[in-house]
């Protein structure tokens, strides 16, 4: 039995030829599956941002996971193979949010994580009923979940590999979230020694952590920390900025080899962070929060939301100010997105607001909905220029230049790093 993997790449992006692109990343949720699939079923995983797909491959299933961005190419695949007679599996955030849409492309839909539902849908495609909706009755248990297979990566093709999970779940249900629909409210976590061995078998210094919380559970998070202090490696994750308030864990988090973090801070605006559901959240505190994380060593991707109801043009110069004052080493500024399966998304359905149902465009980068103090136009054009503003080439020498009176050693990746966004703002611009 032959399974083909697939992750659609983004037709625009092929187009402009940003395939293999230094922020490409493996599809750690197909090489999850893959681990998930009974041994005697040969697996191959087909990204295809670096790699076209072959239609006449001779896979008797084929598995295709989407985004929402990733929708309508990912129709396409799978409209594709289902008319060679090939069936077809769709998952992924965006099936799970409307499975009634991804189920006219495909023959099942897996809503939710695929461990516990893959086993069975394979079983039933043996015997010739697979059903069209398969989802599990509750929520993973990570201590039984297998190691993904990341053999199945053509791993020169990637600047990194070396990602690994070891929580699921986030209880702060953002509005524009997704995860809490995904993977519920509360934090479930793989056994520490589990993830001290999978870091050992990679034979890498160098780990991320894809968790959307790596601080959330500080219990847990105290006991993976004392337990990657021994190993030597230098890793990144995503936290959210409380974590600063805790100095015992950030200075444990340091010692085992935290040197940078992705951090949502959202909003300079306190009513526009409790739009958001992330009203614990306070901007005033923000600039001593980096800075203790700088402290330690620990350089801060700080993430920000615009379009907010409550925000009107002057949003947009106020955040590039506070951006540049709190000291963040890197930033990203998203438009809203009213995600299917979102809280936002359901409000703005409500209020009729969404205009744009091309889910192509759901890619923080346009504006699907009307803003309530500018028009969609004025907030992605504001947006754009927000991105070219903070990496002017002379903001990147000030930023880089900063960090390396304060850690030298992370100089030349940030200068990298910097100027590799500076490369993708271009191309997507087209400047």
């Amino acid at each position: 039995m032959k399974i083909t993997l697939i992750a659609p790449a983004v037709v625009e992006e092929k187009r402009r030829g940003m395939q293999g692109r230094v922020f490409q990343l493996p599809p750690l949720a197909l090489a999850t599956v893959a681990a998930a699939t009974p041994e005697y079923a040969k697996v191959s995983i087909v990204d295809e941002s670096i790699d076209p797909i072959d239609y006449n491959c001779d896979a008797d299933l084929v598995g295709i996971t989407a985004l929402t961005r990733f929708a309508p190419h990912a129709y396409e695949i799978a409209d594709r193979f289902r008319e060679k007679g090939v069936k077809v599996v769709m998952g992924g955030m965006h099936p799970s949010a409307l499975p009634k849409e991804a189920i006219k492309h495909c023959d099942s839909v897996v809503i939710g994580e695929a461990e516990g539902t893959w086993t069975r849908l394979i079983r039933d495609f043996e015997k010739g009923r697979m059903k069209k909706f398969y989802r599990n009755r509750g929520f993973v248990d990570l201590s039984a979940i297998n190691t993904p297979r990341r053999d199945l990566y053509k791993k020169e093709r990637y600047l990194f590999t070396h990602f690994i999970q070891t929580t699921r779940g986030c209880p702060f249900n953002c509005g524009f979230c997704s995860v809490t629909k995904f993977f519920g409210r509360t934090y479930r976590t793989r056994p520490v020694e589990s993830v001290i061995s999978e870091i050992r078998n990679m034979k890498t210094k160098f780990v991320g952590f894809s968790d959307d919380n790596i601080f959330g559970n500080r219990i847990y998070a105290r006991k993976l920390f004392s337990a990657l202090k021994y190993e030597g490696v230098v890793w990144l994750s995503q936290a959210s900025l409380n974590i600063a308030d805790d100095q015992q864990l950030l200075r444990l988090a340091a010692r085992s080899g935290c040197r940078g973090l992705f951090i949502g801070l959202e909003s300079v605006d306190y009513e526009s962070l409790t739009q958001m559901n992330k009203g614990f959240l306070k901007p005033q505190k923000f600039k001593g929060a980096i800075k203790r994380l700088h402290d330690y060593g620990i350089s801060v991707l700080g993430a920000f939301v615009l379009g907010n109801d409550n925000e009107d043009p002057s949003i947009f110069k106020r955040t590039l100010d506070f951006a540049k004052k709190i000291k963040i080493d890197l930033a990203q500024f998203a438009i809203l997105t009213p995600y299917p399966g979102t809280a936002i998304y359901n409000r703005l359905t409500k209020e009729k607001r969404i205009f744009n149902f091309d889910w192509t465009k759901y890619d923080a980068g346009n504006a699907v909905y009307k803003p309530l103090k500018m028009t969609a136009d004025k907030l992605k054009e504001e947006v754009d220029k927000l991105w070219r503003d903070f990496y002017r080439f002379d903001a990147v020498i000030v930023r880089v230049l900063r960090l390396g009176r304060r850690i030298p050693l992370q100089l030349l990746p940030l200068l990298l790093i910097n100027f590799s966004f500076r490369k993708e703002i271009a191309a997507t611009q087209d400047l």
